[in-house]
């Protein structure tokens, strides 16, 4: 299987970027998704398609008392181990459809821009139900349906390259998207809005908050971020398990991450 954020010239394009640089300052969406975030204190998160390891560093900062995060990607587990070390958090490299979703294990499962690769959404929303515990929160950011519907998801352009408009094209035609990124072929998934919002409902999740992400005003100074007003991005979702804890879990080290 080709990953494509183990490929070198990717990789170090990727490095590149604004949220990589400078972490969750850098991400245009932080303002929106660090208000959805739950209390995390003393708590055990599973963040899935970890990345750079920085929302897991984050859960871990607000209190979290273990962390996992799970990433395809070799390259950006090592890099999450170089940048976001911390004695309660734990990296793995694992793709997060392959990982064994213990039941009932975790409070809280974060996925950034991770289940946009993902084909089967339904699956993926059943095995995170499954290893949630009563009460727990499913925190997600997915690329936005109008972006992954965009053909080539890229602007049309006049002769002299200003953007004239974000094109979308078969819209309620889900499934693959091959586009071009960071200099790479890459293959997305796209799944419309009711396939989103349905399948966590169908699921069993009650569906807690929904944002369109934009970027803050202090960011929209910068260049890249210029047209990001113009059209969604990315879809914010935060959904619950339903029931509640009646207290903070007792962390077991002897339990399966």
């Amino acid at each position: 299987m080709k990953i494509e954020y183990d490929d070198e010239q990717f990789f170090q394009q990727y490095a590149q970027m604004e949220r990589s640089r400078e972490g969750l300052a850098g991400a245009g969406e932080w303002h929106q998704l660090r208000k959805l975030f739950p209390d995390v204190r003393g708590k055990c998160v599973l963040d899935l398609g970890c990345g750079y390891g920085w929302h897991c560093r984050y859960a871990a900062d607000q209190g979290a008392e273990q962390v996992l995060g799970i990433d395809i990607s070799a390259r950006m587990i090592g890099e999450a181990e170089n940048r976001n070390q911390g004695d309660r958090i734990t990296y793995r490299v694992c793709g997060l459809e392959e990982y064994e979703y213990p039941e009932e294990r975790w409070d809280c499962v974060v996925s950034n821009l991770a289940l946009h690769y993902v084909e089967d959404l339904e699956n993926v929303y059943g095995k995170v139900y499954r290893t949630l515990r009563s009460g727990g929160t499913f925190l997600f950011n997915i690329e936005h349906p109008v972006f992954t519907a965009g053909a080539g998801q890229e602007w049309i352009r006049d002769e002299e390259g200003k953007a004239l408009f974000w094109p979308v094209d078969d819209y309620f035609y889900p499934g693959e998207r091959r586009t071009h990124f960071l200099g790479c072929e890459v293959i997305k998934q796209h799944h419309t809005i009711t396939q989103i919002l349905n399948g966590l409902l169908q699921t069993g999740f009650e569906i807690k908050a929904v944002e369109e992400a934009y970027p803050s005003e202090e960011m929209r100074v910068i260049p890249e971020m210029k047209d990001e007003m113009r059209r969604p991005m990315m879809l914010l979702v935060k959904a619950g398990k339903p029931g509640k804890l009646e207290k903070p879990p007792q962390p077991d080290a002897s339990r399966q991450l």
